[in-house]
């Protein structure tokens, strides 16, 4: 790799932190037990269609909620606006989204069961084929956060949290980079084309030595 720094990247119209390219990452739910749905200060971010996607599905869930989950639900909705001023799931007890479940899980990799994992109700329920719609975009994308600039323009960053040191290790077992661990979700979000160009600069700097 050569030793030079890359610069913020664009594809299309989308601003790419080239750490989504250089940097290993591939969850790894043994190690972390889905901590991510339930460390922090603040929900997950969340659009307005968003809110509504999760309000049309609420009755479906409603039962895999915790009975506190329900009732902060029930006292201030689904979302709320966080000290930055950020449209965000509501959380219980400062902390805990108001989605996340806890159930033993089998993992994959060895056929042994994982205890206690968080995971999400809208996303357990779309899995189960009950809804058509699975989670908030952010969640899918995670770790990657998506910023709108006020011109519109989106830029994408990699959030580096130390709860996540697991899933680094991971992908660097694997040499899975960020961007492709993602593939799934930033398909979601920008379309086929627009990631089929992202895999092809990546491509590109790494012929240049780059990555």
């Amino acid at each position: 790799m050569q030793d030079r720094m890359l610069p913020i990247l664009q594809v299309g119209d989308v601003l790419v932190s080239p750490d989504i390219l250089t940097e290993k990452f591939c969850c790894d739910l043994s190690a972390c037990k889905g901590v991510c749905c339930v460390e922090g200060d603040a929900g997950a971010p969340v659009s307005p269609d968003e809110i509504g996607e999760i309000e049309d599905v609420l009755d479906i869930v409603w039962n895999d909620m915790s009975a506190s989950a329900q009732a902060v639900v029930d006292k201030q909705g689904v979302a709320y606006i966080d000290p930055e001023g950020e449209l965000v799931t509501s959380i219980v007890n400062g902390k805990d989204c108001v989605f996340t479940c806890y159930a033993d899980l089998t993992d994959s990799s060895n056929g042994g069961v994982i205890r206690d994992c968080c995971l999400c109700v809208l996303e357990k329920a779309f899995r189960a084929g009950k809804t058509s719609w699975c989670k908030p975009i952010s969640c899918a994308l995670y770790p990657i956060r998506v910023k709108t600039f006020k011109s519109g323009q989106v830029g994408l960053n990699y959030n580096r949290w130390a709860v996540c040191k697991d899933a680094v290790k991971h992908g660097q077992e694997l040499g899975l980079c960020v961007y492709q661990f993602l593939k799934e979700p930033l398909v979601r979000r920008f379309g086929q084309a627009w990631y089929n160009e992202l895999c092809a600069l990546a491509d590109d700097l790494r012929g240049q030595g780059f990555l």
